[in-house]
């Protein structure tokens, strides 16, 4: 019976002649987060991708035993793409949903304050970024806006790590109530 320190080859191998799913399994194992990273890519939703993940698991019980597999991480980086692919090109996505009426841009109903709303939201969340303490309000402003990890913002700043994430935590909470009790 194979075990984890098998190769990919001998796992594929294995399931392929034997049909031994415990085999297939330890080799998915392997490249999990290489496919939920490509199912992240293309579907853009967490949840999605975590469910596409066990829906290609699914597909390789089937599609291995077909295929001649010689570099099992390529193929398999293959499969999850165009698994993701098929999704997003499936009808079954496409969901019409009846708006009130009063979501209706029409002549007495203008839109305009949509755009209103959203800039006044912009201007109370900076307000409210602002009033967050400097290494708070630096934290947050890398994390969210420069889109940095906890470790660049460590690296960049000389920052421990955990003070980092205790700072976007405390700031992002101090974010909310500010905007919760001005809005």
């Amino acid at each position: 019976m194979p075990g984890t320190d098998s190769t990919d080859e001998e796992l594929v191998d294995v399931y392929r002649h034997h049909g031994d799913l415990q085999a297939l399994a330890t080799l998915y194992n392997r490249y999990m987060d290489l496919v939920f990273g490509v199912c992240l890519k293309y579907l853009e939703d967490r949840e999605t991708s975590k469910d596409a993940v066990m829906n290609i698991f699914e597909e390789l019980v089937v599609k291995l035993k077909k295929h001649e597999v010689d570099n099992f991480r390529s193929w398999v980086y293959t499969v999850a793409k165009n698994h993701c692919l098929m999704y997003l090109r499936s009808n079954k996505q496409l969901k019409t949903v009846e708006l009130p009426e009063s979501l209706v841009q029409s002549a007495e109903n203008p839109h305009l304050n949509g755009k209103l709303q959203q800039e006044e939201h912009f201007r109370l969340l900076e307000k409210c970024l602002q009033a967050l303490a400097i290494d708070q309000q630096q934290a947050v402003r890398m994390f969210y806006l420069d889109e940095k990890s906890y470790k660049e913002i460590s690296d960049s700043t000389g920052m421990d790590w955990n003070r980092v994430r205790s700072l976007i935590q405390n700031g992002r909470r101090n974010l909310k109530n500010c905007m919760d009790k001005n809005s």
